[in-house]
């Protein structure tokens, strides 16, 4: 089954070397100064899918320390003429192990949204107020560009190519087509399976939305079974919101004059069905080149 390969699209930016300085907490990988955002969880994304499919030689390249360590040589390899503009970098897996890559500029994005501390309530404009201390841990993700969410007209299939991220991209293409996207668009469509109708994820992004007074994101297990979950993809991003710990906010942030959402985590898993979603309703999305980013849903024509 070498008919494809296996990828990640990550984001190279000299900026996120100044993440340790800067107060961010739960910062993983970038927490060791790196130009690469979450590359040990890209990597992680990319043995999941090789271990899947049982490809040997693609684990052995990228398995472990010593693989991990190769897979960053290769990075810094591949962006060491680009200087200090950030990049999205598409890393491709072969089969036999082989790395190959692309990358194209992309737009400056501020670290609060690599590394949002929490995600504001819907309607809540939250207070630019930080104490010297610490700030980061208190700032709000900027919802400047605003990102219009639109919803697939057809039904998607689940499968391990809608779980994994692969070169086999045609139902993340039509769905695009269908709601006549460009890539430059402040625009996304959102996948939904012909199982239950539940939203899946967007066609290039992880996606939030607000239930039950948390965020929630659709439900995808680590390892891809046909009879679980949404169908959607094991996301980098997804995962480390998954993983992170919100700490409660000190009495500095307020939010029309109450606390912002101080749950344990930034977001939990949900399933959530297409008919649930309102227009207008606020959302968040995000992926490994842009973070996370601000959205808004819109239905009908």
């Amino acid at each position: 089954m070498g008919d494809f390969k296996l990828f990640t699209s990550l984001r190279y930016d000299p900026a996120l070397v100044r993440v340790p300085g800067e107060g961010f907490t739960n910062a993983g990988w970038n927490q060791d100064p790196s130009a690469f955002y979450m590359l040990d969880l890209h990597r992680d994304r990319l043995l999941r899918a090789a271990t899947y499919w049982g490809w040997t030689d693609a684990i052995n390249a990228i398995a472990g320390d010593e693989g991990l360590k190769r897979l960053e040589v290769f990075l810094a390899n591949a962006v060491r003429d680009v200087g200090e503009m950030p990049h999205r970098v598409k890393v491709e897996l072969s089969q036999d192990g082989t790395l190959s890559h692309m990358k194209s500029p992309t737009p400056n994005v501020p670290l609060y949204n690599l590394f949002p501390p929490f995600l504001p309530s819907p309607g809540e404009e939250v207070s630019t107020q930080t104490e010297a201390r610490g700030a980061a841990a208190r700032k709000a993700p900027s919802k400047s560009p605003e990102y219009e969410v639109l919803v697939d007209t057809q039904p998607t299939t689940k499968s391990e190519f809608t779980h994994y991220k692969t070169t086999r991209r045609d139902m993340y293409d039509g769905a695009r087509a269908r709601g006549r996207l460009a890539l430059a668009d402040l625009k996304e469509v959102l996948l939904v399976n012909d199982d239950g109708g539940l939203v899946m994820e967007g066609s290039l992004t992880t996606c939030y939305f607000w239930r039950d007074g948390k965020w929630v994101t659709p439900v995808v297990p680590p390892a891809y079974g046909s009879g679980q979950g949404s169908g959607g993809n094991d996301g980098t991003t997804r995962r480390w919101a998954l993983e992170k710990y919100v700490r409660p906010f000190s009495s500095a942030l307020y939010t029309l004059g109450k606390k912002v959402n101080t749950n344990s985590h930034l977001v939990t898993e949900q399933n959530i069905t297409a008919s649930s979603l309102a227009d207008g309703e606020e959302c968040w999305l995000s992926n490994g080149v842009r973070g996370f980013l601000f959205g808004r849903v819109k239905l009908g024509a």
